[in-house]
């Protein structure tokens, strides 16, 4: 008798989503402006922020297109946290142990600012190739670029719901 063995995989071997990523130094309430005047959506910050277990909370917008069944979500890549360090905290010169901690959502790409999350199963190459267009006509984006899902190490990141 011949056994199979499942693995979950090969249930989840292809993303349904686009991502892009986004080089800029404005803030997330600007880009998201920037990004519904230009994209023609209407991305709104949740109320609550992701949160990890290394106290890092990441900014997020969220739009639902109803029409098209389409979710849209603009995402922060960085989290800056105030951390006390004991061995700092006893330094007669400084007299502050704060240390700013840098945390990645993606940690292989530092040096994205903003990810931008469109979960379209159907979405084609043309149309996100447009999109990615529109973005790098916003005054202060550096770029933007469609990046691969498949190769991500911390892909389980980018679960919002």
């Amino acid at each position: 008798m011949a056994i199979k063995k499942l693995s979950l995989d090969d249930f989840f071997d292809e993303a349904d989503f686009t991502l892009i990523g986004i080089h800029t130094s404005i803030e997330d309430y600007r880009l998201a402006y920037f990004l519904n005047s230009k994209l023609n959506i209407n991305l709104k910050r949740k109320k609550l922020d992701l949160d990890f277990k290394n106290n890092a909370n990441y900014s997020i917008y969220e739009w639902e297109d109803h029409k098209q069944l389409v979710v849209w979500n603009l995402v922060s890549n960085t989290c800056k946290v105030e951390t006390t360090n004991p061995i700092l905290d006893n330094d007669l010169f400084t007299g502050s142990g704060k240390i700013i901690e840098t945390n990645y959502l993606l940690p292989e790409l530092k040096k994205i600012n903003f990810l931008l999350k469109i979960n379209d199963e159907l979405l084609p190459t043309n149309k996100s190739l447009k999109i990615i267009n529109k973005i790098q006509e916003i005054p202060h984006i550096i770029t933007a670029y469609q990046i691969e899902v498949e190769q991500l190490k911390s892909k389980n990141n980018l679960i919002f719901n």
